[in-house]
């Protein structure tokens, strides 16, 4: 079942009733209802929305990825059912148990479909991938030769222009893609959870002041399906550099589009969860490979 992305900018009012979620104006005039089992993702960008207790615990309940957006607009913090698999304990004894070259191999996967990936945006685009095939099929276990960055540096200057650099404050559209990338952070999460895995333990990224190591691990062969979207909303408004509800919406429409995995094509947000679950049976030796996504035919 496709699961609802919901987008909430305005003040209301946000309770439960019923098993639905309750929309209000702060005069108490209800708008609309939504049954809580068709959401998947919800994003509260306005500091004057109140939530009431049942409704966020329901939410949780139902694997929902709450995210809360702060005073400047830009997702800060969310909410994950670490109750949400019955197998929690062992999958995650699994994930802390599995050796180096494990994890080594399925980075090597990681950041070999993400540079694939990458080189079918830019043909997509009409523009010259060769060169990223080449580091794609050369990629070795853990990238020790970091074809990832050597793979970006041009990718980002051909995608957009010349010079271009990507950098969380650099130039617009920068702006654009670190809001579509903590979006898809955030339902990668919610994947990982519902997985039974622990978003913490990753098996590449290591900062210890990242509690999502592990999402910013899996989310690196999706962030083409980001960079598409921006690219497409940039290329019609390449001088306005503002994140405005329009582009914001845009970007949210990533978690729905049509993703290929396994001959099969079907939103993200459901190829996620096949990602995730993958990676559960590779930790507990049942599976050898990630169900990666592919960009494109």
């Amino acid at each position: 079942m496709i699961k609802r992305t919901l987008f909430f900018s305005n003040p209301l009012r946000l309770s439960l009733q019923y098993s639905q979620l309750v929309v209000e104006t702060r005069d108490k005039s209800r708008i609309t209802t939504i049954p809580i089992e068709d959401i998947g993702f919800v994003l509260f960008d306005n500091m004057q929305i109140s939530v009431s207790l049942p409704l966020i615990e329901a939410l949780v309940a139902n694997n929902t990825a709450v995210v809360f957006c702060n005073s400047k607009h830009f997702p800060q913090s969310m909410l994950l059912n670490l109750e949400g698999n019955n197998t929690h304990a062992e999958i995650t004894r699994n994930q802390i148990n599995a050796s180096a070259p494990l994890k080594k191999r399925l980075w090597q996967q990681c950041v070999q479909t993400k540079i694939k990936n990458q080189a079918a945006v830019l043909r997509s685009m009409g523009k010259k991938n060769a060169e990223l095939n080449a580091f794609a099929n050369n990629v070795k276990s853990g990238d020790p030769d970091n074809r990832e960055g050597a793979a970006a540096r041009i990718y980002w200057s051909r995608m957009f222009y010349d010079g271009f650099i990507r950098e969380r404050f650099g130039k617009y559209p920068n702006n654009l893609l670190n809001y579509g990338y903590m979006v898809l952070r955030a339902a990668v999460a919610r994947a990982l959870v519902g997985s039974g895995l622990f978003p913490v333990l990753g098996i590449h990224h290591k900062n210890k002041y990242n509690a999502y190591c592990l999402a910013d691990d899996i989310m690196e062969s999706y962030r083409p399906f980001v960079d598409k979207t921006v690219y497409d909303i940039w290329l019609n408004d390449p001088e306005s550099d503002d994140l405005d509800k329009e582009k914001k919406a845009e970007l949210l429409k990533v978690l729905t589009m049509d993703v290929q995995l396994d001959k099969t094509r079907r939103p993200l947000m459901l190829a996620l969860s096949q990602t995730t679950a993958s990676l559960a049976q590779c930790f507990a030796g049942s599976a050898m490979k990630l169900k990666c996504p592919a960009f494109g035919n």
